[in-house]
């Protein structure tokens, strides 16, 4: 039966796919609301925090940030980067490796974060840390 749900505050999960450097809390997904179709969850990345590389699988995302700034990078080096403040939405295309930067040493980062699937989590090495780890860093 399909009817309206309402996903309180505190009935946000945290036990979903993580990523080093930031914190993902579901509201909703398939164990919520038995959506099959989206993921949607506050995602916060804390003061002076540089999240994992990572990407979604073949789900495409949405961001929204809601508070303080984050500087995202991508592309094979994450040499691309640009920055997103209050009320920007940025969009991730599936499989694209990015990472989230918090630059501010005091404020976290919070957003909101749409998927179109379940929360597909892959961390990966970047090839620049995969030629550091060769040199011993």
């Amino acid at each position: 039966m399909s009817e309206v749900r309402i996903v309180h505050s505190a009935e946000l999960d945290q036990h979903t796919a993580q990523t080093p450097g930031m914190q993902r809390r579901a509201a909703i997904d398939r164990n919520s609301v038995g959506s099959e179709k989206l993921w949607v969850g506050l995602v916060t990345v804390g003061p002076a925090t540089s999240t994992g590389a990572h990407h979604h699988g073949d789900c495409d995302s949405v961001v929204c940030i809601t508070e303080g700034s984050i500087t995202i990078r991508w592309g094979i080096r994450l040499e691309k980067r640009a920055e997103a403040r209050p009320g920007d939405f940025i969009y991730i295309p599936a499989q694209v490796v990015h990472q989230e930067i918090n630059e501010s040493d005091t404020m976290p980062v919070s957003s909101i974060v749409v998927r179109s699937g379940d929360n597909v989590v892959e961390n990966v090495a970047t090839s620049e840390q995969v030629a550091d780890m060769e040199r011993g860093r």
